[in-house]
């Protein structure tokens, strides 16, 4: 495929900007990807190194920061994303919150549909990868792209292959990487009619050159400067191509109406297009723990095994240096022996307190306790206890669920909303919200705690109401009683259809006021017909009663 010459050259020059950008984060990257996976981002490392694919972990000798890092992304998978169980729900304000109508059906059979067909693509193992890459490295991508034999398919890009670059609003705009693929797997992607001279004549070939390695550049940017063949009704555009090719032949080139990918960062500082994690924050407690543990077993090697200093005479001499080993000397020389050259009184207790406290302060930096907190309770705590410790420490973590879910969950429900209504996977919508914007509300379990915190100065408030009403009832007044319960139901993640509508509560309202009027004037009507009684029985004399002489004089 051709494009302009100054747009291939234009495309050369962005990667070349996006790769300088990112050049000093290099670093911080590797030395991460040391100490926590080195087995994974071999694009962090040099081409020898990633030739060789070492089968060792050398700077890792005591594994609590990986394992730490790991239950961090499992204990958001399953708070955040869980596969098990709804963790959103989409509405449309004014029209779903009544249930039973046909907006409300419409959009919980589209929930249900979009949740079913999440579960049967890889969407969630690549979310997996998505939250281990957030607490390692602070930024993860993740590309979703139509796929004929699973409505959609995700992709993650090893950190290192990719760049990013950021809009004026510092949200993920434009994503670049440099990866390599096989001879096969290009012509089978893009044909034989669009790879280069150079791989054709491989594909021929045919054989070992099939597998040989193919260097692809990979570019999604704003469609907005016009400077693109690619239709300008789309927002985004894609391009690949070779490497090593320059004449503007490319490999293919597409238009997204969104695009067709996430790329959530855990922590931005100004307008880095990168963002920091929890392994940044606990690099120097890992890289102290690993000296701590090499010095530890170094120590206790030398007092089980220390180096000996031994009589000339028995040089070559057998001597047994193990458990119940004999070595003969002769009697009449008192010298000839073996001893310790020094010897060392390792603290082994101070060592090991210190390795254990900064174990814990790696755990604390990566939230373990909020995920684990039950299992490392030492003593039985109530659970009012247990939900105020949880509470406080989700606090933490509040800018962070903020950012992924606007990042993140935002722009992937979005994106696979219109592949399934591009593929009609969705019901047609009912006339009513035709054109009306959808929303998504989040009902994981960390969602809903994080509400649930906001819940709190309500409890505080309501209790103190009830404890003053006693004294004074007029603070009973105060109180805007159903909207306070109806806010504190949100808060804590009451559904919707599990509460009335305001108009609903209105209804009622007037129903139990006209009630309460026909009963007062019911009971006004019983209480004249029991007085007209007592009247009629009340004799006044000359054969009359009192409802009579009543009768008589207003006659």
């Amino acid at each position: 495929m051709k494009i302009k010459d100054t747009e291939a050259k234009k495309l050369v020059e962005t990667m070349a900007g996006l790769r300088q950008a990112r050049y000093p984060w290099w670093k911080l990257w590797r030395e991460l990807a040391d100490f926590y996976l080195p087995k994974r981002y071999v694009w962090l490392q040099s081409d020898k190194e990633r030739r060789t694919r070492e089968a060792k972990n050398p700077n890792i000798l005591d594994g609590t920061g990986t394992t730490a890092a790991r239950v961090l992304a499992a204990g958001m998978m399953n708070g955040i994303t869980s596969p098990s169980r709804p963790w959103f729900s989409l509405r449309v304000p004014g029209f779903t919150d009544t249930p039973n109508t046909a907006a409300r059906l419409w959009v919980d059979e589209v929930t249900r549909r979009m949740l079913m067909v999440m579960a049967e693509t890889n969407f969630y193992n690549s979310l997996a990868i998505v939250y281990l890459d957030l607490s390692v490295f602070g930024t993860a991508a993740n590309l979703i792209y139509e796929d004929e034999e699973s409505v959609f398919r995700c992709y993650n890009p090893a950190l290192g292959e990719y760049y990013l670059g950021q809009s004026p609003r510092l949200s993920v705009d434009t994503f670049a990487r440099e990866y390599t693929m096989t001879v096969g797997q290009v012509v089978r992607q893009w044909g034989i009619k669009n790879v280069s001279a150079a791989v054709k004549n491989q594909w021929e070939r045919g054989g070992a050159s099939l597998l040989s390695p193919v260097e692809i550049c990979h570019l999604i940017q704003p469609n907005d400067d016009g400077q693109s063949t690619v239709n300008r009704k789309f927002a985004y555009r894609e391009t690949y191509w070779e490497t090593a090719v320059s004449d503007g032949n490319v490999l293919d080139q597409s238009g997204f109406n969104e695009i067709p990918g996430i790329f959530p960062r855990w922590e931005l500082t100004a307008n880095d297009a990168y963002g920091t994690s929890p392994a940044c924050d606990a690099l120097g407690d890992v890289i102290q723990l690993q000296h701590e543990t090499k010095r530890k077993a170094q120590g206790l090697d030398i007092m089980m095994r220390p180096p000996m200093v031994a009589d000339i005479q028995l040089q070559h001499r057998p001597t047994a240096m193990m458990p119940g080993g004999i070595t003969f000397v002769a009697g009449q020389n008192q010298n000839a022996a073996i001893r310790p050259a020094y010897q060392i009184q390792l603290p082994l207790g101070e060592i090991t307190a210190d390795i254990l406290d900064v174990r814990a302060r790696i755990r604390e930096i990566f939230h373990n306790p909020l995920f684990n907190m039950i299992s490392q309770l030492d003593t039985v705590r109530s659970a009012t206890e247990i939900d105020a410790r949880r509470e406080e420490k989700l606090v933490l973590l509040g800018s962070v669920l903020e950012r992924f879910q606007n990042e993140a969950l935002d722009p992937a429900i979005n994106r696979i909303f219109n592949i399934m209504l591009r593929s009609g996977m969705l019901p047609p919508a009912p006339e009513e919200i035709a054109g009306a914007p959808l929303e998504v509300q989040y009902v994981s379990i960390l969602s809903t705690a994080q509400r649930a915190v906001a819940a709190i100065p309500t409890e505080r408030w309501v209790g103190l109401i009830g404890n003053i009403a006693a004294l004074i009832p007029e603070v009973a007044d105060i109180p805007d009683w159903p909207e306070l319960v109806r806010n504190y139901g949100d808060a804590i993640g009451v559904p919707a259809r599990d509460m009335k509508t305001r108009e609903q509560i209105a209804e009622n309202a007037a129903r139990r006021a006209e009630a309460a009027q026909n009963e007062q004037a019911m009971a006004q009507m019983q209480q004249a017909a029991g007085g007209a009684k007592l009247l009629s029985e009340t004799d006044v004399g000359g054969g009359s009663n009192a409802l009579q002489q009543i009768l008589g004089a207003s006659a």
